[in-house]
C-alpha cells in the first residue's frame, strides 16, 4: 500500500525576492496553512510559515504508529460553505461512489476523499443510544418507563417555561433538552471534557457548537430523512450535529495539510518545521518582524503581515512592547483543556450489536457518559477509512481522556496510561487485556480553548490585538474559540481577501460562525 509523505522543509532559502511582502504564519494547522495557500496563489505576498513541532495539522494531523493511523479528535471533511467543500476537492479529489462515478480508485490512487456515513452514539448504563438524542421507543425502551416519564415530562417543562436568561452551558442544555435528559446524557460527558460543572461554563460555548440541536431539531430531521431522495455529502438544510454524510482523506486529516504544505512550497512559499516563535517586534501599529528559536540557531524574520494561530495567552506575552495591564491579566486567565488519545490494536469489539470482523460495529465516535470511568470518548479508526488500519482483520480505536498539563494524567507515564485505558475497556465491558495486541499514547496541548476563567473579558484582548494593523489572529487557538476546522479555514481565507481588498476592518474574520452559509455572496 502506498503511504502518503510528510513534508518537512529545511528552509535553506530564505531570502525574499526582491520588492516582494512577506507575511509571517505562525503555526501549521488547518488555519496557517490555508492563509498560506491562499497567500501564494492569490497574492504577491510570500508566506512563510513557521510550525513549531515537526508534524504539520495542528490538531487535525495524522499520527503514524506502527503501521496504524490515529485521527487527532476525529475530523469530519464536511461544511456548509461551498467555497470550503470546492477548496477540499480542489486538493484532494473525491473517490470513484455513485456520486462521484469518475472519481478516482482509492485502491491506487493516495490523494482521495472517501465518502463516509457518519454514525455516533451514546455509552450509558452500559447500553448504546443513538446521538443526536430522540425520544424514540427504542430509547425509551432502554432507558425503562420510570426514566422516560421522567424525561419527557421534564422536556415539556423546559419547552413551556424555558430559562429566560441563559446563564451557563448548563441552562443552554436544559433548555434545549431538559434538565432530565441533560443530566442523563449531557452532563458527564461535559465535565469530563472541560474539568468544571456545566454551571460554570459559558452558554456561548453551546451557541458555538450545537446552537441548532434540539430533541424539535433531532425529531424533525429524522421524519425528514424518511422522505430524502439524495444522500450525497451536501447537506446545506442540516444542522451540522445531525449530518449524514461526509468527506474523509484516505489516510486522515493529516494527509490533507501534508498536500497543502507542498502546493504552498511549489508556489514559492515556505514551511519551516522545528520552528518555535519566540518574540514579536513591534513597530508603532505594526508588527515588524518575528524572533524564533529554529534547528539552525535563533533567526529573525521580517513581516509585512503576521497571521497568528499560536494561543492568544503565548501571543500577548510574546509581544516585544508594553501591554495595558488588564489585557495581560485577561490573557492570562485564559484556559485551555489538554487532551490525550491512547491507541488501542484489538483482536476484537464486544459491544454486543457488533457484526463486522472482530465484533465491529460502525460508530466513527462512542460518547462514553459514565461516570465510574476517566475516558470521555471512543473513536473506532477503522470506520473513519479502512485504510488507516495496517491489517484490516484488526480493531483499532482510540481512548480519549480530557485534562490539563498539570493533572496527574497528563504526567503519568505512557505504560500507566496504557493500563489505565485497558483496565477501563474491560471495565466497560469493550474488550479484554488479553484482546489487547499494541498500544501507544499521543498527547496534544491546547487542544479545546475554553469558555471560563477570564474568558468572559475576551473582548478587551480582542479589542487590544485588532490595534495591529497587520496582524491577523486566525483559527482555534488564534482566536480563542471552540471553532470547527471549515471555520478556521475561513478565518483565513476572510483575513486574505482583506488584505486583497485593503479592508482593515478585521470585524467580519471575528464574525465567522460554522452553523452559517458563510460570505457565500463574496
Amino acid at each position: 500500500m502506498a503511504r502518503p509523505s510528510t513534508l518537512h522543509p529545511t528552509g535553506d532559502d530564505l531570502a525574499d525576492k526582491p520588492g516582494s511582502e512577506t507575511a509571517i504564519i505562525i503555526g501549521a494547522g488547518p488555519a496557517g496553512l490555508t492563509a498560506a495557500y491562499e497567500l501564494a496563489t492569490r497574492t504577491g505576498i510570500k508566506p512563510v510559515v513557521l510550525e513549531a513541532d515537526r508534524t504539520l495539522g495542528g490538531i487535525s494531523r495524522t499520527v503514524e504508529y506502527h503501521g496504524n493511523r490515529i485521527d487527532i479528535g476525529g475530523h469530519r471533511f464536511f461544511s456548509k460553505s461551498d467555497r470550503v467543500m470546492d477548496w477540499w476537492l480542489e486538493m484532494m479529489p473525491m473517490a470513484r461512489s455513485t456520486e462521484s462515478p469518475d472519481g478516482p480508485d482509492p485502491e491506487t490512487d493516495d490523494p482521495v476523499m472517501l465518502l463516509r456515513t457518519r454514525r455516533s452514539r451514546i455509552f450509558f448504563n452500559r447500553k448504546l443510544f443513538d446521538y443526536p438524542v430522540s425520544l424514540s421507543p427504542e430509547t425509551l425502551l432502554k432507558l425503562g418507563l420510570a426514566r422516560a416519564f421522567r424525561i419527557v415530562l421534564s422536556y415539556l417543562r423546559s419547552a413551556a417555561f424555558p430559562i429566560r436568561d441563559e446563564r451557563s452551558l448548563e441552562d443552554f442544555f436544559i433548555n434545549r433538552f431538559g434538565r432530565e435528559l441533560y443530566r442523563t446524557f449531557f452532563k458527564s460527558y461535559t465535565e469530563k471534557v472541560w474539568g468544571v460543572p456545566c454551571s460554570e461554563i459559558s452558554p456561548e460555548w453551546g451557541a458555538q457548537r450545537v446552537k441548532g440541536l434540539s430533541i424539535f431539531s433531532a425529531a424533525l430531521h429524522f421524519f425528514r430523512s424518511l422522505f430524502r431522495r439524495g444522500s450525497g455529502v451536501a447537506q446545506k438544510d442540516v444542522e451540522t450535529s445531525l449530518i449524514e454524510r461526509f468527506l474523509y482523506p484516505k489516510y486522515g486529516p493529516g494527509q490533507m495539510w501534508e498536500r497543502v504544505a507542498e502546493r504552498v512550497v511549489e508556489a514559492g512559499g515556505d514551511v519551516l518545521t522545528g520552528c518555535r516563535v519566540e518574540r514579536l517586534l513591534v513597530d508603532g501599529r505594526c508588527i515588524s518582524a518575528v524572533e524564533a528559536s529554529t534547528p539552525e540557531g535563533p533567526r529573525t524574520f521580517m513581516a509585512d503581515y503576521v497571521f497568528s494561530t499560536m494561543p492568544v495567552r503565548d501571543l500577548i506575552r510574546a509581544l516585544d512592547v508594553e501591554k495595558p495591564s488588564e489585557v495581560v491579566e485577561i490573557s492570562d486567565g485564559l484556559a485551555y483543556r489538554d487532551f490525550l488519545t491512547v491507541g488501542l490494536l484489538l483482536e476484537r469489539l464486544r459491544l454486543g450489536d457488533g457484526d463486522g470482523e472482530g465484533g465491529l460495529v460502525d460508530d466513527n465516535w462512542i460518547y462514553i457518559q459514565e461516570p465510574d470511568v476517566l475516558v470521555g470518548r471512543m473513536q473506532i479508526f477503522n470506520n473513519w477509512s479502512p485504510y488507516l488500519v495496517a491489517d484490516p482483520v484488526r480493531v483499532w480505536i482510540g481512548l480519549e481522556y480530557f485534562c490539563y498539563e498539570t493533572d496527574d494524567l497528563w504526567r503519568m507515564p505512557d505504560d500507566r496510561v496504557i493500563a489505565l485505558a485497558v483496565q477501563e475497556l474491560d471495565r466497560l465491558g469493550f474488550s479484554t487485556p488479553d484482546e489487547v495486541l499494541d498500544a501507544t499514547v499521543i498527547r496534544m496541548p491546547k487542544t479545546y480553548p475554553a469558555y471560563f476563567g477570564t474568558y468572559a473579558r475576551f473582548e478587551e484582548v480582542r479589542s487590544y490585538l485588532d490595534g495591529f494593523a497587520n496582524l491577523f489572529p486566525v483559527g482555534r487557538n488564534g482566536m480563542h474559540r471552540y471553532n470547527n476546522q471549515d471555520h478556521s479555514m475561513l478565518t483565513a481565507m476572510i483575513a486574505v481577501d482583506n488584505i486583497i481588498s485593503g479592508v482593515e476592518d478585521k470585524s467580519e474574520i471575528w464574525e465567522v460562525n460554522a452553523e452559517d452559509e458563510y460570505h457565500e455572496s463574496r
